[in-house]
């Protein structure tokens, strides 16, 4: 199921896939990941209604961020509650396949068809036509994006 768009980095996680939800719930990790990602990781709700998936490693990362957030800023408090309550540790079966639990394939969206996105630190999962779409429209605009990045030394 791994397409020619798949690149790999040791300790990286890159590259975008094309994979099938089956009828059990369950998504097959590319194999270029499972190495990367372990036999434990967290799955959370994303941005723009994807899902993501941490390392244990880089979960602890992203959770000591949100426990550090001001818990009197209404913001703060509602963006970590949404990540974090929304988080579910999931292990990887023999077969490099993880559970998406029903309140996550509601939150984005998943059906059958999704997209696997490797970004370095994490893995996003789209429904796929959400992602052709986000993906063409954000290319689109890439160099505008580009030039807001140039403040962050990007």
């Amino acid at each position: 199921m791994d397409n020619p768009k798949q690149l790999t980095a040791t300790g990286m996680l890159i590259g975008e896939y094309q994979h099938t939800i089956d009828t059990k719930k369950r998504l097959a990790i590319p194999a270029k990941f499972r190495k990367d990602l372990g036999e434990q990781a967290i799955i959370t709700k994303g941005l723009e209604n994807c899902l993501v998936v941490y390392t244990l490693q880089e979960w602890d990362k992203q959770a000591k961020k949100f426990e550090a957030l001001p818990t009197g800023q209404s913001d703060a408090r509602n963006y970590a509650r949404i990540m974090l309550s929304g988080a579910t540790d999931t292990g990887l079966d023999k077969l490099g396949r993880i559970l998406i639990p029903d309140y996550l394939k509601n939150y984005a969206g998943l059906k059958k068809n999704v997209a696997i996105l490797g970004l370095s630190n994490r893995i996003e999962i789209w429904d796929a036509d959400k992602w052709e779409e986000h993906r063409k429209k954000t290319e689109t605009v890439a160099g505008d994006i580009a030039e807001r990045l140039k403040e962050l030394g990007i």
